[in-house]
């Protein structure tokens, strides 16, 4: 298995590309190890790589005006993660993005993406799905925000993200579900 073998495998499930466009196409990649607490993209950068996580789990954070850190997604292993609006906006970044573990990356410059976009033969229908997974993602986080109470999203929690609960700090848990680490504490024992 190749660094690039499970990006390709995902990449071939959405598309039809081959063997050669993938080559290419890698050829402005890199993969990279991050460790676990690091900072991948940091808040007020103008984001210029898309990554794609062999291994490990992300997590994106807001903070707020008063310093607090909210996680509003966890990002792991075959997802490609990035902060998309300030990437495709080329403007600072608004959110964070750090590694909760140890992490490995395929990292795809800017310079890759525009390449895919215009040389791939399926590059746009790429580009095309994967926007239309993270805006039905986000769709669903806003609508599970307000619609559900927090043990529904406690319980539904682990279909988004498998195993989150056994990788993820409850504290950061608790924030992606906008309740206190108590509250969560209290639907855990309640879940026994």
């Amino acid at each position: 298995m190749n660094k690039y073998s499970r990006m390709e495998a995902v990449i071939k499930e959405m598309i039809n590309i081959s063997g050669q466009e993938i080559d290419d196409l890698t050829e402005y990649c890199s993969v990279k190890k991050i460790s676990k607490n690091e900072i991948v993209s940091p808040v007020d950068y103008i984001p210029n790589d898309i990554f794609f996580i062999n291994t490990g789990l992300l997590r994106v954070i807001l903070t707020d005006k008063e310093g607090n850190n909210h996680t509003i997604h966890f990002a792991m292993e075959n997802q490609f993660i990035a902060d998309y609006s300030c990437f495709i906006q080329q403007i600072p970044s608004i959110y964070t993005i750090q590694a909760i573990e140890p992490t490995e990356v395929v990292v795809l410059p800017r310079k890759a993406v525009e390449w895919g976009y215009k040389n791939l033969t399926e590059g746009e229908k790429l580009g095309r799905i994967i926007a239309e997974f993270y805006l039905i993602y986000k769709d669903n986080r806003i609508m599970n925000l307000y619609s559900r109470t927090p043990k529904e999203r406690y319980d539904a929690i682990g279909e988004v993200f498998p195993n989150i609960h056994n990788r993820a700090p409850q504290h950061m848990i608790a924030s992606y579900l906008g309740i206190t680490p108590e509250h969560l504490s209290r639907l855990k024992k309640e879940k026994v």
